[in-house]
């Protein structure tokens, strides 16, 4: 299989990891292959592609969007590295409110498989860094959501104090001012 699949601490959060060739020419890998993520219990179909690039210390998130358009994510660094973060936002789980960062790069070429029910963000690490990530529900504007990426009851390091931010998620509010009916 050309891929590793890592559980993490999070359920349903999947670290997934390439198998990359290289030689003097350079590398090849795959980066999406729908059979061996079915294997691995990915059944998500996706429906979007979204792509972004960032200065360093731009922090994106923390994003969600409400129910019925939910979406889980697959989140890969075309070029650069960041510091992503995955939210468990789901209020009757065992791990409500806890999170996971990990640093991705283009480098490396893994991907992270975060589930609905989650918000989303990132830190640029490198000068700059473009972000692709594959969604499985449309972008909706009427269930666009977030949460302040500096939430106190999150205590997520992003290592950094004042990242630079969108104005939209300057505004952000906190997790425990948000229904539950939201998320």
């Amino acid at each position: 299989m050309p891929f590793t699949f890592e559980n993490t601490n999070l359920a349903g959060v999947i670290l997934c990891k390439p198998r990359i060739f290289a030689d003097d020419r350079g590398y090849f890998f795959e980066s999406w292959n729908q059979s061996d993520f079915m294997e691995a219990g990915i059944l998500t179909t996706f429906v979007q592609d979204n792509q972004s690039e960032s200065v360093r210390d731009t922090l994106r998130g923390l994003h969600y969007q409400a129910k019925p358009f939910q979406q889980a994510k697959l989140v890969r660094v075309l070029s650069g590295a960041v510091l992503d973060c995955a939210v468990d936002i789901r209020p009757h789980s065992p791990t409500y409110k806890k999170h996971l960062l990990f640093k991705l790069t283009a480098e490396k070429g893994e991907s992270l498989y975060i589930p609905e029910g989650f918000a989303h963000g990132f830190r640029v690490l490198s000068d700059k860094a473009v972000v692709l990530y594959k969604a499985s529900a449309f972008y909706s504007p009427e269930h666009d959501r977030g949460i302040a990426w500096d939430d106190p009851d999150l205590d997520i390091d992003w290592g950094i104090e004042s990242p630079t931010l969108s104005e939209k998620d300057k505004k952000q509010p906190r997790l425990r001012d948000i229904d539950d009916a939201e998320l």
